[in-house]
């Protein structure tokens, strides 16, 4: 773990009769405070601050609560993450019913996603986190933490995998999406909305998500770097090109960020057939909804001629999902020709 602060572990008192969650604090918005220097905000609240903050918890759970990290959610790496992964399993082990992950919402839907990778147990794991500080008017920390630790306590959300529980609703990992940069409502799933929600104090689940197995990633695994390269119109091949050349070093992957269903202007083709020969290139959609084509536009950059040229579609992926899977997968041994049978089965949902 990254944090530079010591890790400590508090209990709220409450009904022992009731489910234990265990509670991992990374720190965030919803853990941020005004700096003593007046420029803006920083993540200072300590978990048993956010846990005191909202006394209906002991009316759901029994709530264990550790400080993990204490960081903006941009410092949150893809290691952490594995390791907060472990740590939830051996809660779980434990006897604890959920787990539940507070950070800081910039990079919620990445953590969920991965999580949601790793994630091989049938208790729910809920991150949440909020759009505004806890000294804020309306703040959403104090409702978005009751509503997690309800989900993460529930024997509606067993077996639904990793969850993103904000403003009431309840998102699937694989989906959700922040789609504004201060709005409460910021978070959406694009193509299937939310699969439940909170009401009365309990969890509703309308369906439940499908999910592949499980990926198992030792603690200290490396994650092999990949770059995502993001296609607009008249786009130069100048950064593929380097790519080609080695410029980038340790550059192991790339997912291409492509327009529409996956395309790009014809001048970033060659480029793209001298990197596919280096490296594994995944296809990806700029447009944040739908799945990458490969078998529908047939003109040179379209989606069928990348496909052919040995680029992997991404499916329903988004280019911050596709990186994660590409890492994980380049992480466990997944060789070059076995890319594209690994995202078919990460990725797709048929």
């Amino acid at each position: 773990m990254t944090s530079q602060t010591a890790q400590t572990t508090s209990t709220a008192a409450g009904d022992n009769s009731l489910p234990v969650v265990e509670l991992f604090a990374l720190g965030g918005t919803i853990a941020s405070a005004p700096r003593t220097d007046g420029e803006g905000v920083s993540p200072t609240v300590r978990v048993e601050d956010l846990v005191a903050a909202v006394p209906g918890l002991v009316a759901v759970a029994q709530v264990r609560a550790t400080q993990v990290l204490q960081v903006p959610s941009c410092e949150v790496t893809p290691g952490d993450v594995v390791e907060l992964a472990a740590r939830m399993r051996a809660a779980v082990d434990a006897g604890a019913a959920g787990c539940v992950v507070t950070q800081g919402t910039d990079t919620l839907e990445e953590t969920a996603f991965l999580l949601d990778l790793l994630w091989d147990r049938e208790a729910p794991v809920v991150v949440t986190g909020a759009m505004r500080t806890p000294d804020a008017p309306g703040a959403d920390g104090p409702a978005n933490l009751l509503g997690a630790v309800t989900v993460a306590a529930s024997d509606t959300a067993r077996g639904a995998g990793v969850l993103a529980v904000v403003g009431d609703q309840i998102h699937a990992a694989r989906y959700v999406h922040k789609a504004h940069t201060s709005a409460p409502s910021a978070f959406v799933s694009p193509g299937t909305g939310p699969i439940g929600w909170l009401v009365e104090g309990r969890a509703a689940l309308a369906l439940t998500p499908r999910r592949p197995a499980a990926v198992h990633l030792a603690e200290d695994t490396p994650l092999p770097e990949v770059l995502v390269v993001r296609v607009g119109m008249g786009e130069s091949p100048a950064l593929l090109s380097a790519l080609v050349s080695g410029a980038v070093p340790g550059v192991a992957g790339v997912v291409l960020e492509g327009v529409g269903g996956g395309h790009v202007p014809r001048a970033l083709v060659p480029a793209l057939r001298d990197l596919v020969a280096r490296v594994p290139v995944v296809l990806a959609s700029r447009t944040g909804a739908g799945e990458t084509l490969s078998r529908s536009y047939g003109y040179p950059g379209g989606d069928v001629d990348l496909t052919q040229a040995g680029l992997v579609p991404s499916g329903t992926l988004d280019a911050a999902r596709a990186r994660l899977t590409l890492r994980v997968a380049l992480a466990v041994g997944v060789e070059r020709g076995e890319v594209e049978d690994c995202f078919r089965r990460l990725a797709r949902t048929d």
